[in-house]
């Protein structure tokens, strides 16, 4: 499946869980059901419901258009980082190996006997991942050197992807020079903790090729 964007769309999405207009389309598309109105313009509402999944651009040569009157509003990521800070997990369909990796960590993480299903955890991480009542996006207070790599926070206003002791600044292009940290430095969590949870119990998040060669998570090449 492919998504064709040939104008700047507002369906970009940052670590922050904004959605705003941008030419870059990224290395994932994914979803939250349909956002969009006839004009293409999105509404108030950011989710029509709690799945929210993180997928591939191209999945067996099908191309569509990315905002189909009624149906769904195909969302962009720079990489898996970026869609899992913004409350999105991996496709059970066409990122099924990524899905069942996922879901194992996440059983690991929880000390749980059986994986847990899609909706298990798609209803776990809603009440993490926005408020109810701002619908803003959850961000909380954490010490960095608590964290694995490969989690998204915000040090000092700026949203960026923690890796090697040192942040990287987040951009839609890819990631900026790292900026090091102090090992008492706090921050803003950005990724949901069920989702960092699982990071730290062994998912391996997609990365951006900018952060290529400086550290063990995988990188997400370009098609």
């Amino acid at each position: 499946m492919t998504a064709i964007q040939t104008t700047a769309l507002q369906n970009r999405v940052t670590p922050t869980g904004e959605i705003v207009a941008d030419r870059g389309r990224g290395l994932l598309m994914g979803n939250r059901g349909c956002l969009h109105g006839r004009d293409r313009r999105l509404g108030v509402a950011r989710w029509r419901s709690k799945l929210w999944i993180c997928c591939v651009l191209d999945w067996k040569d099908v191309r569509r258009d990315p905002m189909p009157p009624g149906r769904w509003t195909a969302l962009f990521f720079l990489d898996e980082a970026t869609a899992l800070a913004a409350g999105h997990r991996p496709c059970g369909y066409c990122r099924r190996a990524d899905f069942l990796s996922f879901a194992e960590a996440w059983r690991r993480a929880r000390g749980l006997t059986q994986r847990p299903r899609a909706g298990q955890m798609d209803a776990w991480l809603h009440t993490e991942r926005v408020d109810s009542r701002s619908r803003l996006q959850l961000t909380r207070p954490v010490e960095v050197a608590r964290l694995p790599d490969g989690v998204m926070i915000r040090h000092g206003g700026v949203p960026g992807l923690l890796i090697g002791g040192s942040v990287r600044p987040w951009t839609f292009r890819g990631y900026a020079a790292p900026v090091a940290l102090s090992p008492t430095a706090s921050a803003d969590l950005l990724t949901p903790p069920a989702t960092v949870a699982a990071i730290a119990a062994g998912y391996r998040p997609l990365l951006h090729p900018s952060v290529a060669g400086i550290h063990t998570l995988r990188v997400l090449r370009p098609h």
